[in-house]
């Protein structure tokens, strides 16, 4: 039964132009053709980056972020039984009825369970740190990947290419194996697909030997993402103005490279040039619909970068637009001081009044009380 799926899933109709076989892909005469079996050694090396990631995150990105002055933040709160089991098995943001059921059975004022609940929920979000720890990471690597990328594509020779589709194939599996340890921003399910697409575009490119195509893509993307990722670290390390700059060089150079480059040349290239050549065919359709759901990414992620733009323009700060918890983190924060710096005051004001002082810390007339 196997062997007849394999032999299905590999029929020549599916993958290659008509009149093409798999016999002529075969290595003869000197030249070494693509095989699928190249492919196999992705996961292993994506769990080989993986280890290296959390040796570069702890030994290197760590203390590149403690020199540009990102602390570690230990967020402690007070434990309470009741409070964390209704934590972890109803909701993190309990209504008013239950704050106040809660508070009566904990002995607390409804304040106090408030801010426990708001102490809590910012203790499980990722801090500066892990995210600079992240956007080092990612940046080292398209960094590395895009001076190889542009190297290997002047170099005809198979095992260039090889060591650099197996690179990235090997960083996006990494990619959806950490998904669940890294910070979630709202365009997660966008990611997911992007990833996903990414791989499929280049494991099929490579099967189907077509590794410039699939080549010319990954370096059209790569990019853009080093700048991305160096000015999330410089807005993370609180560099406004850098942060700034770099991130008017990532929107120029996404713009350019996957709304103009990507469509109008490289889709083009493989969408309407073999078209003046051969027939459609099932990888030709296929490889096309992958490089469209990608150039549907582009514009939704072009979508947030316009309303990032608008905002650093109007406001002079970038913050990103994906991201629920840093927005709901800064708000909490800010509502969790005020009402600190409120309750700090009341509590002044009532010791100054047991001890015969007005909220001014004058003496009050005989006879007479504060309100």
């Amino acid at each position: 039964m196997f062997q007849t799926f394999k032999d299905w899933f590999w029929l020549e109709r599916f993958w290659l132009p008509p009149a093409i076989k798999w016999s002529d892909l075969e290595d003869h005469d000197g030249l070494v053709f693509v095989k699928p079996s190249h492919l196999y050694m992705t996961i292993p090396y994506a769990f080989g980056l993986l280890i290296i990631r959390h040796f570069f995150e702890k030994f290197i990105a760590t203390p590149l972020a403690k020199a540009v002055g990102i602390k570690e933040e230990v967020r402690k709160i007070i434990p309470n039984t009741v409070l964390e089991t209704f934590y972890r098995r109803s909701t993190r943001k309990p209504s008013e009825d239950d704050v106040y059921g809660l508070a009566k059975k904990c002995s607390l004022t409804e304040r106090q369970v408030e801010r426990w609940f708001r102490s809590r929920r910012n203790q499980d979000r990722p801090c500066r740190m892990k995210k600079f720890q992240e956007a080092c990471w990612r940046f080292a690597f398209y960094l590395m990947i895009t001076v190889a990328g542009i190297a290997f594509l002047y170099d005809p020779l198979l095992p260039s290419q090889y060591w650099y589709y197996i690179l990235e194939m090997s960083f996006y599996c990494s990619l959806l194996f950490s998904l669940g340890s890294d910070v979630k921003r709202k365009d997660f399910l966008a990611h997911v697909i992007h990833h996903l697409a990414a791989l499929s575009l280049m494991s099929f490119s490579w099967c189907a030997n077509y590794i410039r195509s699939g080549t010319l893509v990954m370096i059209v993307h790569d990019v853009a993402d080093i700048w991305l990722e160096s000015a999330k670290m410089f807005s993370y390390a609180g560099w406004k103005q850098t942060c700034n700059t770099l991130f008017f060089i990532f929107s120029a150079i996404f713009f350019i490279s996957r709304l103009i480059i990507f469509p109008f040349w490289i889709l083009y290239c493989t969408l309407v040039i073999p078209m003046l050549y051969l027939e459609p065919f099932f990888s030709y359709i296929f490889l096309n619909l992958q490089l469209m759901v990608l150039q549907v990414l582009h514009l939704y992620w072009g979508y947030f970068i316009l309303k990032m733009l608008k905002r650093c323009i109007f406001t002079k700060n970038i913050q990103d637009v994906r991201s629920d918890d840093e927005d709901e983190e800064y708000e909490e924060e800010g509502e969790e001081e005020d009402q600190g710096k409120e309750e700090a005051a009341k509590d002044k004001e009532r010791d100054c009044l047991q001890n015969g002082l007005g909220p001014d810390r004058s003496l009050l007339p005989n006879g007479h009380h504060g309100r």
